[in-house]
C-alpha cells in the first residue's frame, strides 16, 4: 500500500503550479515589441505597421545593418553554436549511453560521435546548400563546398542580417548534427555501425535538408514570412516553428519509430530486463542537454536580442514545468519520483517549446511544459507498452510526441505582440494558425516516416542494417568496435 506521501506530495506540486498560473498567460503587455526582431529563417522580421505611400516618399532610406561592427551579435551566435553542438558531444552521448547495458556504452557514444564528424563534412560538401538556398523541394547545390559562404559577408537571403553569413551557416550545422543523432535512441543496441552511417547520410539528404528547406528555406512551402507592405503571409501554411519542432524533432522521433519497427526488437525483449547501466551518464547528460539548449532555442533569434531573453526564459520554464509534472505523473503512477522521471520530463519539456520559444511568453511556456511532461510520459509508459514496439531509448516518445505537442500548442500561444515577425495563435484571435500547425505536422509526419522506410529498404537489401544475434548477445562494443567500455579486470 501506497504511503500518504506518495500521493500528497505530488498533488501540493500540481496545485502550487496551478495556482501560479491563474493569471494572464501573456506575460508581456500586448501594446510592446521587442526593439530588434529576429531575421532567422523561422522568424523573418516583419515591421508592425505599414507605412503609407506619402510616409514612404517622406522618410529616409533605413541603413543597412552594420552586421561587420555588431559583435555582440556575432559573440552570441558563436556561443550558441558551441552551445548546440555541446547538446550532441558530450550532452547526448553520455545520456543515451548511461541508458543502455554496459556492453553497448562505448558502440552508443560513438554512434553520436561518428554522426558529429559524418554530418559536418555532409554539411560543407552539399547539405548546406540543399537547406537553405532559394529553391523548392531543395535549395540547389550553388553554394555547395560553401561557394559563396563567406566569413565576410552577409547572407543574400535575410537569414541573419547582423552576423555573418557563415556562422549562420555554422549555427545550422549544429541543428543537422543532432538530430540523426537523436534517432539513434530507437535502433540503440542493434543497428550495425557501417548502416547506421550509410542510412544517417542519405536520412540528411532526403529527409533533413527537404523539411528544413520548405520551413526555413528560401522559397520553402511552409516558411512564415511576409509581404512588408500588406503584413500577409507569403506561404498558404505559413508554419510557426522557432528552433526545430518539426524540423529536427517530428522528422527524428518518427524516424525512430520506423526504425524500431523495422529492425524489430532486441534479443530478449521485453522479456529479459534490459535497465539502463549507468543513470549518473545520463543524468550529467541531460543536464548539457538543458545547459545547451539555450543556444538552440535562444541562439535562434539570431542575434543578442530582447527576442533571445524571450526564447531563453520560456525554454527554462517550460523544462521545469516539465521536469515536475512528468515526475508528478510517475509518483501517481507507481508511487515513486525517480531521477530517471525527471531529467526524460526536462528533456520532455525542451523538445516542446522549442518551436514555441519565440513566440510564447513564460507563462505559456509553462503551461506548455506541464502538458508535455504528462503526455510524453503517457506515451513512454503506456501507448509504447499497448502497441509492443521496441523503441529503445523512447526516441519517439519524447521527440516526436513531444514536437508534435509543442509545435500544435504554439498555435494555441503565440504571440505577435512577442515576436513581429511570427503570427498570433488561437488565443489571441487567430484559429487560422492552428491550420497552418496541424498541416506542417502532418507533412513533417508523414513525409520522414516514408522517406526512412524507403531508405532502410534500399540499405537493408544492399547490405543490412541489424546486426547477427551472436553479435548483438556478444555487444556493439566488441563486435562493432572491438574494444570495451569498462576494463573491470
Amino acid at each position: 500500500m501506497r504511503s500518504a506521501q506518495g500521493f500528497v506530495l505530488p498533488l501540493l506540486f500540481a496545485g502550487l503550479l496551478c495556482s501560479g498560473l491563474l493569471g494572464n498567460v501573456y506575460g508581456q503587455d500586448a501594446g510592446t515589441t521587442p526593439d530588434k526582431v529576429a531575421t532567422a529563417p523561422n522568424v523573418p522580421s516583419a515591421p508592425v505597421t505599414a507605412p503609407t505611400a506619402e510616409e514612404k516618399k517622406d522618410e529616409a532610406p533605413a541603413p543597412a545593418p552594420d552586421w561587420k561592427n555588431d559583435t555582440g551579435d556575432t559573440s552570441w551566435m558563436l556561443v550558441s553554436s558551441a552551445l548546440v553542438l555541446l547538446m550532441t558531444i558530450p550532452g547526448l552521448a553520455l545520456f543515451y549511453s548511461g541508458l543502455v547495458r554496459r556492453k553497448n556504452v562505448m558502440g552508443t557514444m560513438m554512434q553520436s560521435f561518428a554522426l558529429t564528424a559524418i554530418v559536418s563534412i555532409c554539411w560543407y560538401l552539399f547539405a548546406y546548400s540543399l537547406a537553405f538556398h532559394e529553391g523548392g523541394f531543395w535549395g540547389g547545390l550553388d553554394w555547395a563546398c560553401l561557394k559563396g559562404v563567406d566569413a565576410d559577408k552577409a547572407d543574400p537571403y535575410g537569414y541573419a542580417g547582423t552576423i555573418p553569413h557563415q556562422l549562420f551557416m555554422v549555427y545550422q550545422l549544429m541543428f543537422a548534427i543532432i538530430t540523426p543523432a537523436l534517432i539513434c535512441g530507437a535502433y540503440a543496441e542493434r543497428m550495425k555501425f557501417s548502416s547506421m552511417c550509410v542510412f544517417s547520410i542519405a536520412w540528411l539528404a532526403l529527409v533533413y535538408c527537404p523539411v528544413a528547406h520548405w520551413v526555413w528555406g528560401q522559397g520553402g512551402f511552409l516558411r512564415t514570412c511576409f509581404d512588408g507592405d500588406n503584413l500577409v503571409p507569403t506561404t498558404k501554411y505559413a508554419a510557426l516553428d522557432f528552433a526545430g519542432g518539426t524540423v529536427v524533432h517530428i522528422t527524428s522521433g518518427v524516424s525512430a519509430l520506423v526504425c524500431a519497427l523495422f529492425l524489430g526488437k532486441r534479443v530478449g525483449f521485453p522479456n529479459e530486463p534490459m535497465k539502463p547501466h549507468n543513470l549518473t551518464y545520463s543524468f550529467i547528460g541531460a543536464c548539457l542537454l538543458w545547459v545547451g539548449w539555450f543556444g538552440f532555442n535562444a541562439g535562434s533569434a539570431v542575434g543578442a536580442s530582447p527576442l533571445a531573453v524571450t526564447a531563453f526564459v520560456g525554454t527554462h520554464m517550460a523544462t521545469a514545468a516539465a521536469a515536475i509534472s512528468w515526475v508528478i505523473a510517475e509518483w501517481l503512477h507507481h508511487g515513486k519520483p525517480t531521477v530517471l522521471g525527471g531529467i526524460s520530463g526536462a528533456v520532455a519539456g525542451l523538445v516542446a517549446i522549442t518551436p514555441a520559444s519565440g513566440f510564447v511568453s513564460p507563462g505559456a511556456g509553462i503551461i506548455i511544459g506541464l502538458i508535455a511532461g504528462v503526455v510524453c510520459y503517457l506515451a513512454v509508459a503506456k501507448l509504447k507498452e499497448a502497441l509492443g514496439y521496441d523503441d529503445s531509448l523512447d526516441a519517439f516518445g519524447v521527440h516526436c510526441v513531444g514536437g508534435v505537442t509543442g509545435a500544435l500548442l504554439t498555435g494555441v500561444f503565440a504571440q505577435k505582440a512577442l515576436n513581429a515577425g511570427g503570427a498570433d495563435g488561437v488565443l489571441a484571435g487567430n484559429s487560422a494558425q492552428m491550420t497552418n500547425q496541424i498541416v506542417a505536422v502532418g507533412i513533417s509526419l508523414g513525409y520522414a516516416a516514408v522517406g526512412t522506410a524507403i531508405l532502410l529498404f534500399i540499405i537493408n537489401a544492399i547490405m543490412g542494417v541489424r546486426v547477427s544475434k551472436d553479435e548483438e548477445v556478444e555487444g556493439l562494443d566488441l563486435s562493432q568496435h572491438g574494444e570495451n567500455g569498462y576494463n573491470l579486470t
